[in-house]
């Protein structure tokens, strides 16, 4: 639920937060995660190799624990499943913390990666007060419509951008029931939002990073999307999409139309 452009609360977890988030994927230094702090920026995503990330906010949370949310969880094994126990352990350790804000089953791909035996587990992290937020990150659009609409989750992360833009159909009119979080990822579709396509003509206008983003600001069903910039300058063209506000009708035509000529190319991944 959007409180306004900038703000939002992260669905039934109650959460106040900064709709751009910061990933540490790749390693845009400690100086620009200050920065995103400095600029308001509130939740952050981590994996455990996150060294820079986890490292950072171990020394914030000693003075602003409750100012800051954290997303982490465990990675989907190809074969069997990870110990979501002596995962959540672990990053409990890594981040000197006593709770994770939101943990997560990662990279969930089919609906038998995830079932009761690992929900349940998940919900008792929830019990014990180690976590506020039960989730998962998930590709299969239709299996997450069908656990948001089902109650089972409290907080999504998905991908959703111009040229993936099927979350409209197939998650969003679902979100209404039972209020989860709705965390995005990929904004740019890992940068090819930003490139000229082949036979694309040599005139005509490319989406920016900063549209990129206020195109996923502007659907109030986001609560968080995740920035992952590689440097200070990625950053800064990245926060600047909040002071430019939701994008305009034209701006909004032009990012779709755009968005279907990335995806025409790269049916590859929907």
């Amino acid at each position: 639920m959007n409180d306004d452009f900038a703000h939002a609360t992260l669905g039934k977890t109650g959460l106040k937060v900064f709709r751009l988030g910061l990933s540490g994927t790749y390693r845009p230094g400690k100086e620009v995660i200050h920065k995103a702090i400095d600029a308001g920026v509130n939740f952050f995503f981590c994996y455990g190799f996150d060294g820079q990330m986890t490292k950072t906010l171990r020394e914030e949370f000693k003075t602003k624990r409750d100012k800051l949310v954290v997303s982490t969880g465990a990675y989907n094994l190809l074969v069997g499943h990870p110990n979501l126990r002596r995962t959540l352990e672990k990053r409990l350790r890594q981040l000197e913390t006593d709770y994770i804000d939101v943990f997560l089953f990662l990279g969930v791909n089919k609906p038998k990666h995830i079932g009761e035996r690992e929900l349940d587990e998940m919900r008792r992290f929830r019990e014990e007060g180690k976590v506020r937020a039960i989730g998962m990150s998930c590709h299969d659009r239709k299996f997450i419509g069908k656990l948001v609409s089902e109650g089972a989750i409290d907080v999504t992360m998905m991908r959703y951008n111009a040229a993936h833009r099927g979350a409209e159909q197939d998650i969003f009119p679902y979100l209404a029931a039972h209020d989860p979080g709705v965390v995005s990822y990929t904004a740019t579709r890992w940068g090819y939002l930003l490139r000229r396509p082949r036979g694309y003509p040599a005139d005509a206008p490319i989406p920016t990073a900063d549209q990129c983003y206020r195109f996923v600001l502007s659907n109030p069903n986001v609560d968080v999307c995740l920035m992952a910039p590689l440097n200070a300058k990625q950053f800064a063209e990245d926060i600047a999409a909040l002071s430019k506000g939701a994008l305009s009708a034209a701006e909004m035509d032009f990012m779709c139309k755009f968005g279907d000529i990335v995806h025409e190319r790269k049916k590859w991944f929907m």
